[in-house]
């Protein structure tokens, strides 16, 4: 049941093309402060999920609401039926750029902020305020041609907090970004975090994920296999250690059982050996007899909860 501690909720989303269902029974909810990464391989259904919460697509079946925190009563408002309230307390971060070319930074945040029929008093007073945010106020006439990838990408965040929204949603906001310009990505949305905003996000860099996130739902061929914190979810799937074995003759030991027998799981990706396990010692101990052989022992992490959940088969996208 939904709770007046939720912000936004989503409850037993279908949606299927014809024959064919891209989403099967997917609920989540999401509470104010809080940041839900939706991850999942290629054809998951997270695109379909997220069109589904804007109202761009109507579920074959489900709703989707939002807690609207009235002064005396809080209410639902519902998906489509209340779809302009609902719109006018969220912002939008899409994959690809959106912002008008032609228009400096400063133009693309007032036009867009005349979409939710904002006074120009206001404007005035905030646009400043999310370039500083978004550390763009040197490049306040600048056009978005001038801009880096990471400007861009920043500049899209400030356009969708024009509105002040309660929730953000992501979809894959550093996808080709440097490394230097993700990190300054997280920092704004760590910071946005902090004063309240809610944030729903999808990605498929799993630090990303697990650094930004207080939860996770994983979605695989349109269903929910998995829902929680990300520490939690590793530890509840996952064995604690992982010895990563590479190099010439790497593969031929995935059955001695000298190494396996230190093993819970043994997997391959390309070159590598993977062994999962509870105890490392007895193992590294084990391949120094494979002096020939680079190791690499660490804890387990998302993306290895990723592979074992969805696979390590490369899909295409669609």
């Amino acid at each position: 049941m939904s709770t007046p501690q939720s912000l936004f909720r989503a409850d037993h989303l279908h949606k299927r093309y014809g024959d064919t269902t891209v989403v099967n029974g997917v609920s989540f909810d999401i509470a104010p402060g809080e940041c839900l990464g939706v991850i999942g391989p290629n054809g998951a259904g997270k695109t379909t999920t997220i069109r589904m919460c804007l109202g761009l697509a109507v579920p074959t079946q489900g709703t989707v609401r939002f807690c609207d925190p009235a002064p005396v009563a809080a209410r639902w408002l519902t998906m489509p039926h209340d779809a302009l309230d609902i719109k006018a307390r969220l912002g939008v971060v899409s994959q690809f750029d959106t912002l008008d070319p032609d228009f400096s930074c400063a133009e693309n945040l007032r036009v867009y902020g005349r979409y939710f029929g904002l006074t120009e008093a206001v404007l005035t007073e905030r646009i400043p305020q999310l370039l500083e945010f978004a550390a763009l106020s040197h490049k306040a006439d600048a056009k978005p041609g001038e801009l880096s990838g990471g400007m861009k990408r920043r500049l899209s965040l400030a356009r969708a907090l024009i509105n002040d929204p309660a929730l953000l949603l992501l979809d894959e906001p550093t996808t080709g970004l440097d490394p230097q310009a993700r990190h300054l990505m997280w920092e704004r949305l760590q910071r946005l975090l902090q004063q309240g905003k809610s944030i729903l996000l999808t990605t498929h860099f799993m630090d990303e994920a697990e650094r930004l996130c207080n939860r996770l739902l994983v979605l695989d061929h349109g269903r929910k296999i998995a829902e929680g914190a990300p520490r939690d979810l590793i530890a509840q799937h996952l064995e604690p250690d992982v010895v990563e074995v590479y190099g010439q003759g790497a593969l031929e030991l995935q059955t001695d059982t000298t190494l396996t027998q230190h093993a819970a799981r043994v997997e391959v990706s390309g070159e590598t050996l993977f062994f999962y396990t509870a105890n490392a010692a007895p193992l590294l101990v084990a391949l120094q007899a494979h002096p020939g052989l680079r190791t690499l022992h660490r804890p387990a992490n998302l993306e290895d909860l990723f592979l074992k959940l969805t696979g390590r088969q490369i899909r295409e996208d669609g």
